[in-house]
């Protein structure tokens, strides 16, 4: 079976059929980096990376091209807002996004580009799409003519009439309020580049149509990007891209949010929760399991409550895990998964559906344990690990070991009061309510305060 993905240009799932056999040119849009990470932008990056991994895996040479926007509307606004140079800002979150991904392990990509370094090959494309009648200079800014593209707006499939574009501070000398900015003219303390129509800065999309040209040419395989991408980005890139001669992506795949309350996780909205804060708080390599085990077109919403089942649900396979190894010593991951997880991976990266054939491989392998099956066991944690390889979860990997979280041993601490909680549930269930009530007397001389809720027992530090 091929590999199928959903291509949000034509709405359905399609064959992948590469450009150029054996190989597969990936563009993602990555960071703006006015700020740190919080676990929805790093969504993105971990779902491309599972998507690099399964591409590798079934043979393919993968190039990989991942953008930083180290200078737009949001980081100039940031330099006001705190009073540091722009390029201080953008840098330390830029380092900020890298830790992000690597403490989740993803692999790194294969360029990754930053806006400010590529002001040559902008000025070449604004001056191909204006020679060719797509776009104007007007004020010392360049638009782009977006009624000069008959096909804008088929990606986000919106009509021209209705259109509201965006619009920043000083977007004077456009023919069509539609019309979008490549290139914005300098404003008195703002960062500048000489261009042919006076100094100025790179708009929002121009940059990434320019990187795709030069890092994958003029046609490559797969654009991907967050679901809030789709318009204006991606259709400004679209447009751009093909007026310039371009035939640009070849698929378009959008991973959904990671949502709060019902909405996108945003530091606009103040429901942001930063990458750094969450591993303090949870193992790594139960972050991305929690990340990465949905559907990735299916939005996440973050509750507490999902990241402890995801814990349970990774601490089933570790268990099995360490209990094989201890039984039968180390034993490599098999050369290839099992058919059923690479129909569900080739099947639009169906992580959903691999999980449950991994998560059958574990059931397997603990009953050949308590069958003191050696052959099989050996078997299944073969399976297993390679499973969690291609995923990236793989907790022998070498990335993982060592890679908790120091000094904080809050998951340790809660597996730990989790078993003794259990023995107390046992005792009340056999109304031994004098060993039950003991139990919690002395977890509360430890520290720690109990509280028994519908959903169960919960524990926390006693603050008296």
């Amino acid at each position: 079976m091929s590999i199928r993905l959903y291509d949000t240009s034509t709405r359905q799932v399609r064959d992948f059929v590469p450009l150029v056999p054996g190989c597969v040119s990936i563009y993602l849009c990555g960071a703006t980096v006015q700020s740190a990470p919080h676990i929805g932008h790093i969504r993105s990056g971990l779902n491309f990376d599972i998507m690099q991994r399964w591409f590798a895996y079934r043979g393919y040479r993968v190039t990989f091209a991942r953008n930083v926007t180290d200078i737009d509307d949001k980081v100039i606004a940031k330099e006001r807002e705190l009073g540091t140079p722009w390029w201080q800002i953008a840098y330390a979150n830029e380092r900020a996004f890298d830790d992000g991904y690597t403490v989740l392990g993803c692999l790194p990509p294969t360029v990754e580009p930053r806006a400010t370094g590529h002001i040559p090959e902008m000025i070449e494309m604004m001056q191909g799409l204006i020679a060719r009648g797509h776009a104007y200079a007007a004020d010392g800014n360049v638009y782009f003519d977006v009624k000069s593209y008959p096909d804008y707006l088929a990606l986000s499939n919106q009509k021209l009439a209705d259109l509201r574009q965006p619009e920043g501070e000083g977007e004077t000398g456009k023919r069509d309020p539609r019309d979008f900015a490549m290139w914005k003219a300098a404003k008195p303390g703002e960062p500048s580049w000489d261009t042919p129509w006076g100094r100025g800065r790179p708009g929002w999309h121009l940059e990434c149509s320019a990187m795709a040209h030069k890092y994958l040419g003029s046609a490559f395989d797969i654009h991907g990007g967050g679901l809030d991408l789709i318009f204006p980005h991606h259709e400004n890139e679209i447009a751009q891209s093909k007026a310039f001669g371009d035939d640009f992506a070849n698929f378009w795949v959008h991973n959904a949010w990671v949502t709060m309350a019902g909405e996108k996780m945003s530091k606009s909205l103040g429901n942001s929760v930063l990458v750094s804060e969450m591993v303090r708080r949870w193992r790594p390599i139960v972050l991305r399991y929690y990340l990465a085990a949905p559907h990735y077109r299916s939005m996440i919403e973050y509750s507490e409550e999902s990241l402890r089942e995801a814990e349970a649900g990774f601490g089933r396979i570790e268990g099995f895990i360490q209990r094989a190894v201890e039984r039968c010593g180390q034993v490599d991951a098999a050369p290839e998964v099992p058919p059923a997880f690479a129909e569900a991976m080739d099947d639009d990266l169906g992580v959903p559906q691999a999980l449950a054939v991994l998560h059958t491989a574990v059931r397997q392998g603990n009953s050949a344990l308590t069958a003191d099956d050696k052959e099989n066991v050996v078997a299944r944690l073969a399976e297993v690990r390679a499973m969690l390889g291609v995923l990236g979860l793989d907790p022998l990997d070498p990335h993982w070991a060592g890679a908790e979280r120091g000094d904080d041993l809050h998951g340790v601490v809660d597996s730990l009061v989790r078993l003794v909680l259990d023995q107390r549930q046992a005792a009340r269930e056999r109304k031994d309510f004098a060993t039950a009530d003991a139990i919690r007397d002395q977890l509360g001389l430890a520290g720690l305060a109990i509280e028994d809720t519908p959903s169960g027992p919960r524990w926390t530090i006693n603050s008296q």
